[in-house]
């Protein structure tokens, strides 16, 4: 794909991308932006590097893909510049608590998914915390046939899990009023945008397909689960501090 206000250098095969000569800070003239968008497209994830960002200004661009999202049930914390529509994901000295652990996607539980999310690095650690991100319309298309017929039918139940949070201090609910927010989804979603199709499950929050129990969901989550996490699907980032990701 051709670029003409932008340079793009894509990590892996699979997806992911770097982007140049971007200055997050600032509003992107139109043509600038739809180049960012299409390499959004194309490589599922982006990351911008050096780039220095206030919460408005965050916020801003990613108003330029639509409206925020609220977060349900996180506080706002520690400073005052930051709400609901941009949370400050903060390790202290000595806490065991970890937002975000583990292969997921965001807010599934909702009837309307997210579109994507927007994570700045203030800060980060000399080492660990890398970041994976996984392509799930190529875990699809690797599928074969049979399955892919077999899964076209099925729709599968969404919960929001209140075991990943405990530990969050900023948390507003209870686990009674966080295991209430469900929704169902179709296994197989087309992306609106590239109309690719993708399996749209995760582990952190799907129960098991629609009309189906527990136990018999089990062994075809738990292989589905395997194969869309499979290192030739996804990519790995180093996170620098200033550094921006964009995943779809």
């Amino acid at each position: 794909m051709a670029y003409n206000h932008i340079d793009v250098k894509p990590i892996t095969g699979a997806l992911g991308a770097e982007i140049f000569g971007v200055d997050l800070s600032k509003p992107l003239d139109n043509a600038t932006f739809a180049d960012v968008h299409q390499a959004l497209l194309d490589h599922q994830v982006i990351f911008f590097h050096d780039q220095s960002l206030t919460p408005e200004q965050h916020k801003a661009f990613g108003r330029r893909f639509g409206t925020l999202s609220n977060h349900t049930f996180v506080h706002a914390t520690r400073d005052h510049a930051i709400d609901t529509e941009c949370l400050e994901v903060r390790h202290d000295p000595g806490e065991r608590y970890v937002f975000g652990e583990g292969w997921h996607m965001d807010h599934t539980w909702k009837e309307k998914p997210l579109m994507g999310g927007i994570l700045h690095a203030i800060d980060v650690p000399p080492r660990g915390g890398d970041t994976l991100f996984a392509n799930l319309s190529l875990a699809y298309e690797t599928l074969s046939d049979g399955m892919k017929r077999m899964l076209g039918g099925l729709r599968a139940a969404h919960a929001a899990n209140p075991a990943l949070y405990v530990g969050d201090k900023n948390l507003k609910m209870s686990a009674e009023e966080i295991d209430a927010l469900r929704a169902t989804h179709p296994v197989i979603r087309t992306h609106p945008e590239t109309h690719r199709k993708l399996l749209f499950l995760h582990r952190a929050v799907v129960r098991h397909f629609e009309g189906w129990t527990l136990e018999e969901s089990q062994p075809l989550l738990q292989f589905l689960y395997a194969h869309s996490e499979r290192p030739e699907f996804t990519c790995r980032f180093r996170w620098r501090k200033g550094d921006v990701a964009f995943w779809d």
